[in-house]
C-alpha cells in the first residue's frame, strides 16, 4: 500500500491553522513583486535615479504582507524618498504613495486577468490532509484579491473562512504587523489563537503571528539558498520551511 501522510509533530496539537495567501497558498507573490517593480522604479527614477527596486530582498523586507499604501510608505522611507501620501483616488503615477499604489494595483491586476494564478502543490496537500484530520482552515491576506485569487486556484472550498482586504476594510483592521488580521480569523475558525497555527511567509506576518499570541507560527521560505530563514526565525518564526508541504510526515505503509 501507499505511504499515507499524515501532519508532522509540530501540528498535532493543534485545532485551526491560518493561512497567509500570496506566496504560501498561491503563486501570487512574485506578480506582486512584479507589478511593485515596475511602479517603484518609475518613483526612483523620478527621485534621481537611485538603484532599483530588488523583488526579493526589498520586497520581502518592505512590501509583503502590507496592505498597499503600508507597503508603498515602508519601502519609500527605506530609500529616504519623501512623498505626499495623496489620496486613494490618485490615478496611478510616481508622484504620491498612493499613487505609487494605485500603479502597482493597476500592473496586478492586468496581469492576473492575463495569465491567472495556481495554488502551490505542497500547501494543497496539506490543506487536504488537514481537512482529513477535522483542523478547520482559514486563508487571511492584505490584498483585497484574496478571494478572487484562492476562487481562481480552485481552492477557495478548502476553507472555512477568508478574511481579505476588503474585509479589513470593511471591519477598520489595521493591517500587518498587527495580528487583527489573524486573531479575526481564528475567531470565525473557533478555536482560541494559542491553539491555532499560522502559516506565513512575510516578515510582517510572521511578527503578526507572535504578537497574536498564536501557538505555532510557522514561517514559509521560497527564496534560493534560504536567504529569508534567519529573518523569519527573528520575526518570531517558531517553525521555517521552504514549502508547507514539509508540515507533512509519511507514515503507515
Amino acid at each position: 500500500m501507499a505511504a499515507t501522510p499524515s501532519l508532522a509533530a509540530c501540528l498535532q496539537s493543534v485545532r485551526a491553522v491560518v493561512f497567509d495567501t500570496d506566496g504560501v497558498i498561491t503563486d501570487s507573490a512574485r506578480v506582486h513583486a512584479a507589478a511593485w517593480q515596475v511602479a517603484f522604479d518609475a518613483a526612483l527614477a523620478a527621485a534621481g535615479g537611485q538603484r532599483p527596486f530588488d523583488p526579493v530582498d526589498d520586497y520581502l523586507r518592505h512590501v509583503d504582507g502590507r496592505t498597499r499604501e503600508d507597503g508603498a510608505a515602508a519601502f519609500l522611507a527605506s530609500r529616504g524618498i519623501r512623498l505626499p501620501l495623496g489620496d486613494p483616488s490618485d490615478a496611478p503615477g510616481p508622484d504620491t504613495v498612493w499613487a505609487i499604489a494605485a500603479r502597482k494595483e493597476e500592473l496586478f491586476t492586468s496581469a492576473l486577468r492575463t495569465h491567472g494564478i495556481d495554488a502551490l502543490p505542497g500547501t494543497v496537500r496539506l490543506l487536504h490532509v488537514l481537512r482529513s484530520h477535522g483542523v478547520p482552515c482559514a486563508a487571511v491576506s492584505a490584498s483585497r484579491h484574496a478571494t478572487e485569487l484562492l476562487s481562481t486556484a480552485d481552492v477557495l472550498g478548502l476553507f472555512l473562512a477568508v478574511v481579505d482586504g476588503k474585509e479589513a476594510r470593511r471591519l477598520h483592521l489595521p493591517g500587518k504587523p498587527d495580528p487583527a488580521l489573524f486573531l479575526e480569523a481564528a475567531r470565525r475558525l473557533g478555536p482560541p489563537p494559542e491553539d491555532t497555527a499560522v502559516v506565513e511567509d512575510a516578515l510582517a506576518g510572521v511578527e503578526a503571528g507572535r504578537r497574536g499570541g498564536f501557538g505555532l507560527v510557522v514561517g514559509v521560505d521560497r527564496t534560493a539558498d534560504r536567504i529569508a530563514a534567519a529573518g523569519l526565525r527573528r520575526s518570531g518564526a517558531d517553525v521555517v520551511v521552504s514549502d508547507p508541504g514539509e508540515l507533512l510526515a509519511t507514515g503507515g505503509s
